[in-house]
């Protein structure tokens, strides 16, 4: 047990907190950044609305305080980086953390004159679960999922309740929806506005391959992802959650990687999902040759298939993958939606997706 007086000296001896203020949002919705590095030599700035591999150079003070005033930026929320000396590092005043798979980011929100709809409104608000699971299919580890369930789930005891499996990009985590994408969010507002169905959200952890593994291993985390979800993921969720029973109660969607992932889980799998969403997606590039019977029967696979929802922005290095695909399910006769939009491989695009996929399910 620590006596008090050494909790006081404890205290006294501890550094005075840092009062240093980033981000700053001025009114013009410019945005003011900071970092104190006083041994630095240099310091830039990459946020994620500039182009990719750009660096903005930071001006040092007297006091050793490094700033960049950029902008103004559109109303939204966005992930920012210092380079210091070479060493990329989130923003260290700044308690909005961006936690990815390997090195994290900070994130500055942009508020508009009206709020928007990924923004906390004044309405009745879902709650999100942190679900932890010993995996069978992945080596026995303990992964967690992240659960969306709506508002009134727990009064309305007799209700059951349609799915979507809603993934992850690479490099992020099981909670990116939530915590950058603002999934809950967007759900509660649409909901409030009777814009979509009731639902339950389900976000598990898609880096079945460690991430960062060899090329070689990376290769196969779609195929064991696949696995993880059918007989890990969806038992548990099924079995603890008022599960609508139902392929037709069942869509899965992702950006970037876990937009690949539904994709090739969602066609794999005809037999379990209705509705598929891919939002700048990672698209297999043999998609034509691997579910060539779902492509050469366009009835059949249309008469499956409520909804193949496809997105992507122009600006996005994907966009040319989503393009082709797209083109490829024209020539099919296969029925789908394509939003090509401006943007680039950002959180900024897929909430905007997100809220304009989640009104056309399950109607």
């Amino acid at each position: 047990m620590m006596i008090p007086g050494l909790c006081l000296a404890l205290f006294l001896a501890a550094p005075p907190p840092d009062t240093l203020v980033s981000p700053e949002v001025l009114p013009d919705r410019r945005v003011t950044f900071r970092v104190r590095a006083p041994k630095a030599s240099q310091v830039t700035f990459f946020g994620d609305w500039l182009p990719t591999g750009a660096q903005e150079k930071m001006n040092k003070d007297a006091a050793g305080v490094w700033s960049a005033t950029l902008g103004p930026l559109e109303p939204g929320i966005y992930l920012y980086t210092f380079t210091v000396d070479g060493l990329t590092i989130a923003d260290p005043v700044n308690p909005r953390i961006k936690l990815r798979s390997r090195t994290s980011a900070s994130m500055v929100e942009v508020p508009g004159d009206a709020p928007a709809l990924w923004q906390a409104r004044d309405v009745p608000h879902g709650a999100v679960e942190i679900n932890w699971q010993k995996s069978k299919v992945i080596g026995g580890q303990t992964r967690w999922i992240w659960v969306y369930t709506p508002p009134g789930y727990e009064k309305q005891r007799a209700r059951r309740y349609p799915v979507l499996y809603l993934f992850h990009g690479s490099n992020d985590i099981a909670g990116g929806w939530v915590l950058a994408g603002c999934a809950n969010f967007i759900l509660d507002n649409l909901l409030a506005e009777n814009k979509a169905v009731p639902m339950i959200v389900v976000m598990p952890y898609g880096h079945a391959v460690p991430f960062g593994s060899p090329r070689e291993a990376q290769a196969g985390n779609t195929a064991l992802f696949e696995e993880y979800l059918l007989k890990d993921v969806m038992p548990l969720v099924e079995s603890k959650y008022r599960v609508a029973p139902g392929r037709h109660k069942r869509a899965i969607a992702g950006l970037s990687m876990g937009g690949g992932q539904s994709l090739s889980i969602g066609f794999n799998h005809l037999d379990l999902f209705s509705a598929v969403g891919a939002f700048s997606a990672a698209a297999p590039a043999d998609f034509e040759t691997r579910f060539a019977p779902a492509l050469k029967d366009a009835k059949a696979t249309n008469a499956r298939l409520s909804l193949l929802w496809i997105g992507c922005g122009r600006q996005d290095s994907l966009f040319s993958r989503s393009e082709k695909l797209s083109e490829l399910l024209n020539a099919r006769q296969i029925r789908h939606t394509f939003r090509a939009t401006p943007g680039a491989h950002t959180y900024t695009v897929w909430r905007q997706y997100l809220g304009e996929f989640v009104p056309l399910l399950f109607r």
